[in-house]
């Protein structure tokens, strides 16, 4: 699995940085950066939570 955040749409809602914050984290600029670009299979739930709750679904999971 990768994660990616598409900087155009994110807002900075912080809602991925909540439910998975090993992952994700909002920095200065207001936007989410992706931390673990290829988290573990432990982190899958978290993940694919912050992909549903982000409003701007600015979140995308590739599946390898």
């Amino acid at each position: 699995m990768k994660v990616v955040v598409d900087q155009h749409l994110c807002e900075g809602n912080s809602r991925c940085s909540e439910a998975a914050p090993d992952v994700f984290e909002v920095r200065d600029d207001d936007k989410s950066h992706v931390l673990i670009e290829r988290p573990p299979e432990a982190l899958r739930e978290k993940v694919k939570l912050a992909a549903r709750l982000c409003p701007r679904q600015a979140i995308s999971i590739i599946e390898d």
